[in-house]
């Protein structure tokens, strides 16, 4: 049976802190591509155990969650935290029973699963703009474009509704 390697305070603060700075670069992107762009990650990251050392059923979660979840994901961040929390869920059951998710380091299964249900959390949160949330409190600041009325009230479109020119039924392209 396999034995798990003893933790140490930076297999728990490490992952920690690079889920919260995979937050704030992901903050970053806009919408639809933020989750486009996640979903597509965590149907690939689910592939990542196929030679983990739990034969079968490392084929069964990789059709569940990257095939099936991460495809849903595509739709909905929800779905993208379902599969990152299933991702975090294996990631125990391979620091526990089977193979590291990096044989070179030990405990990376362990950290691996620390930082998928931090960003799982996110998602399941309906994965909001962190930074931009923070860049819209500071231009409402006296002065500001929202301030002065211009940009709070501006609508957003999509690229398809600009070139068609608003009604076109763009939306139902997308």
């Amino acid at each position: 049976m396999h034995h798990a390697p003893p933790l140490h305070i930076a297999d728990f603060a490490g992952p920690l802190v690079s889920a919260i700075v995979f937050v704030l670069i992901m903050s970053l992107v806009k919408e639809p591509e933020r989750r486009n762009y996640n979903a597509i990650l965590v149907a690939g990251a689910s592939g990542v155990y196929l030679s983990g050392g739990l034969g079968p059923w490392e084929l069964l979660y990789t059709a569940v969650a990257g095939g099936v979840v991460a495809y849903l994901g595509l739709r909905s961040h929800r779905f993208i935290g379902l599969a990152w929390l299933m991702h975090a869920g294996w990631d125990l059951v391979h620091h526990l029973y089977g193979n590291p998710i990096w044989p070179f380091f030990p405990t990376s299964s362990f950290g691996c699963m620390i930082f998928d249900t931090f960003i799982a959390i996110w998602f399941l949160a309906g994965a909001p703009p962190i930074l931009a949330r923070a860049s819209r409190t500071a231009a409402g600041a006296p002065g500001s474009e929202s301030a002065a009325g211009g940009g709070a009230h501006r609508a957003l479109r999509s690229p398809l509704e600009s070139l068609g020119g608003g009604g076109c039924g763009a939306k139902t392209l997308l």
